[in-house]
């Protein structure tokens, strides 16, 4: 079967604990780099392992060797800083992700974690998933002001080197062999919420303009994506430390968000924040949707039935064979992890599994 699988996952695992001290004692000169890799290495070949023991057949780095989920990406590209985050806020901590900033012509002059990728194929014998952040993440926090007018006058510029820079990036990856690739944006759920579309009106953006915008965005990003490769796009209301920022169901962005040049969504479904499932009608036919049932922010398990009761709702809108079944984001999206245990986590992990086999056998 080719991805997205009936039991698949977003890509980021909680960081044991000898990695967190890793990097705390590299931050401090303790150790130099190759002694952090090696620890990388081995708490990601540890997580293969985990994963293809309990039956994921898509298989991730857990995002190990990422302080952020799309930082570390982002501020490779050429022209790309991280600076402070002015908002909307995550709730329930004092800590703020930073966002990017363009502050130069935006390029991708050299291969962007390619090394990661390679490694990761060559431990695993299931099909090798990785991450990037969607183009769209380039602008949805700071919007227009985040992007130096003196460099990018005219944003159509901007778009245009955003998605021949990525294009570049996605061939590098391409090149060494990667055939699943998603996209993470958070861009379509965010500006499902009045909230932040508020706050694109002060950053001097329309936000009704937005999802075509960054589905356009990303259909440029993709334009000569080799033949064979999978790409998918997950999207989510945020997830720092157990905490959220967004609410609102997918109605406003979902016709937008579908024209996206990708094979399938990842979606968000866990909470009522997300809505329900009526803007699944949207869906093109030869498209699939990977419904994010199972919460990865609080440890309680969710139970068979109740899983299974979703996607039977679900398949109200979207055919049965069209749906597949996974976590509602990662466990780490930023190195702090959410608040549950490794253990809970891979608890999660084994009821997608166990689900996907009954109901879609």
């Amino acid at each position: 079967m080719k991805p997205p699988f009936r039991a698949d996952q977003v890509g980021s695992l909680l960081r044991p604990p000898e990695l967190a001290q890793a990097r705390a004692s590299f931050r401090k000169n303790e150790i130099t780099a190759n002694d952090l890799k090696a620890i990388e290495d081995s708490c990601i070949r540890e997580a293969v392992a985990k994963q293809e023991a309990i039956g994921l057949q898509s298989i991730t780095d857990g995002e190990m060797r990422r302080d952020w989920w799309h930082l570390d990406f982002m501020t490779r590209l050429d022209g790309v800083t991280a600076v402070a985050n002015p908002g909307p806020k995550f709730g329930g901590t004092e800590e703020q992700p930073p966002i990017p900033s363009v502050t130069g012509k935006v390029d991708c002059t050299k291969p962007i974690m390619v090394e990661d990728f390679v490694f990761l194929k060559e431990n695993t014998t299931s099909t090798a998933k990785f991450t990037i952040p969607s183009p769209a993440m380039l602008h949805l926090r700071g919007g227009r002001g985040s992007i130096s007018k003196e460099i990018y006058p005219d944003l159509g510029a901007f778009w245009a080197d955003t998605a021949a820079a990525y294009r570049k990036a996605i061939r590098h990856l391409a090149d060494a062999g990667c055939s699943y690739l998603q996209l993470d944006d958070v861009s379509f759920s965010y500006l499902c919420d009045p909230r932040i579309q508020e706050t694109c009106r002060r950053n001097g953006d329309d936000p009704a303009q937005l999802p075509r915008t960054y589905a356009d965005a990303v259909t440029a990003a993709l334009n000569d994506r080799p033949a064979g490769m999978t790409v998918t796009m997950h999207t989510c209301r945020g997830n720092f430390k157990s905490s959220w920022v967004a609410s609102g169901g997918y109605e406003p962005v979902a016709e937008a968000m579908f024209s996206s040049a990708v094979d399938a969504f990842f979606m968000e479904f866990d909470s009522e924040r997300a809505g329900g499932f009526e803007p699944l009608r949207y869906l093109p036919k030869d498209k699939k949707v990977v419904l994010g049932l199972v919460t990865s922010k609080t440890a309680a398990l969710e139970s068979k039935d109740f899983l299974k009761k979703r996607i039977e709702q679900a398949s109200k809108f979207v055919p049965l064979e069209n749906l597949c079944l996974s976590p509602q984001c990662g466990f780490s999206s930023t190195h702090h992890g959410n608040a549950l245990t490794a253990d809970e986590q891979w608890r999660k992990l084994e009821r997608v599994v166990e689900v996907a086999r009954e109901v879609w056998r």
